[in-house]
């Protein structure tokens, strides 16, 4: 039987090359099959949708009859609430606000580019521990450990407490990933476990952060009194739990996508080591070429709506493709060549929006420093494996080991 086009996304066996599939939607710009979502896959329409107040980002209006494909559990009771990331206007403008005053401009417009001497020191320690340079799995040894301790440092957790950070990190993000060989229920209550033992890490750190606050950035939104006036216990730690996931994951896959991609095109890799400036559009082009997030399945209509002709319901769910806009011939020329010299990218990397990606200047600057060092250390660096093998998830797409080997590792 032939698989529809929407379980040809979610199946794990495509997720090496999924872009012939997103080739063949863009032929249907607004793609529904039954029950199932609305799937947009154009470059100006998941655009326009992206910038439309009447798409919403709050699961709570979506109709109650509809099925979710990507079989995400439900919320829990007792968990957290809802991060800006899944709440729409003025709940979301409110919490993003306040957490861009310790984070960005206007406020602390220092704060992510006063991090390049500690970004410097995290990547050049992982890189002088990696040990054997025949085989190295980049992901493990490098990409994962990378994004979750710059996020300690960011939100102030103690260097003492950074491993067990670290480990409920790990066990979030593999709960992210489908898995149908294992236990269903051992993988639900290690999940549940990891988010309670992270909670109440968090709140204990937020407790003593109001009393002896420091520069982090923790502590800034512990005693925030803006115009907004303080967020909540519960706001404060959903916001550092989105922090911890949200800016973890994606920049795993960034930094882990980037160098298979580097690999793939010698050219490229040899110009960034030569010049480590060309880190800035290589990034950007990893960004649109092969984006972390590949698709926005929590957006719902809030009215009836009209997109190519085809007539969307109130409450119905959309799925904006967004790796799929990023190869739109419509809006770049050649768009399944990798190439750092494109001029105009603009991308959908990193969504559009009131919901563009809150950590995108740490993200890209992460990124930049992994790959220029990476670039500059690794002695002929190789692929042992291609394609390497892929995590089980459609929306979080990167590789889930990269093994490279290499001749040496340069001082």
């Amino acid at each position: 039987m032939t698989q529809s086009l929407l379980h040809r996304i979610l199946d794990p066996a495509n997720r090496a090359d999924p872009y012939p599939i997103y080739e063949e939607l863009r032929r249907t710009p607004v793609h529904h099959e039954a029950d199932g979502p609305y799937v947009v896959s154009t470059y100006y329409e998941i655009r326009s949708l992206l910038h439309d107040p009447r798409i919403s980002s709050d699961a709570r209006n979506l109709a109650s009859n509809t099925a979710d494909p990507l079989g995400e559990a439900p919320h829990e009771e007792g968990a957290l609430p809802p991060g800006f990331l899944k709440l729409d206007p003025p709940e979301h403008d409110r919490l993003r606000r306040m957490t861009n005053r310790p984070f960005g401009p206007p406020h602390s417009p220092h704060r992510v580019d006063g991090m390049r001497p500690e970004l410097h020191d995290i990547v050049a320690g992982l890189i002088d521990g990696i040990g054997d340079p025949a085989r190295i799995d980049l992901v493990d040894q490098f990409s994962y450990p990378f994004p979750v301790t710059v996020i300690c440092r960011l939100l102030g957790v103690p260097r003492e407490d950074e491993a067990r950070f670290h480990t409920w990190a790990d066990t979030l993000a593999a709960s992210l990933d489908p898995d149908p060989d294992a236990d269903s229920g051992a993988r639900s209550k290690g999940a549940h476990d990891a988010r309670m033992q992270l909670g109440m890490y968090l709140a204990g750190l937020i407790e003593e952060r109001r009393k002896n606050p420091g520069d982090d950035m923790l502590s800034q939104l512990a005693t925030a009194k803006g115009e907004d006036g303080p967020m909540s216990t519960m706001e404060l730690l959903s916001t550092a739990a989105l922090l911890l996931i949200a800016g973890h994951e994606t920049t795993v896959n960034l930094i882990t996508n980037g160098m298979l991609t580097l690999l793939r095109n010698p050219d490229v890799l040899q110009r960034l080591r030569g010049d480590p400036r060309l880190a800035v559009p290589i990034v950007e082009e990893l960004l649109r070429f092969e984006p972390p997030v590949q698709l926005l399945p929590q957006r719902t209509t809030l009215a009836e709506i009209e997109i190519r002709g085809v007539t969307i319901p109130k409450g119905a769910p959309i799925w904006l493709v967004l790796a799929s806009g990023n190869r739109d011939p419509q809006r770049f020329a050649d768009p399944d060549r990798f190439d750092p010299d494109r001029p105009d990218i603009q991308h959908l990397g990193l969504g559009s929006g009131i919901h563009s990606c809150f950590g995108a200047p740490l993200a890209r600057l992460e990124a930049q420093f992994a790959l220029a060092e990476l670039a500059r250390r690794l002695e002929n660096p190789r692929l042992l494996q291609d394609p390497p093998p892929y995590r089980q998830n459609a929306v979080l797409r990167g590789p889930r080991h990269l093994h490279i080997g290499c001749d040496g590792i340069r001082p």
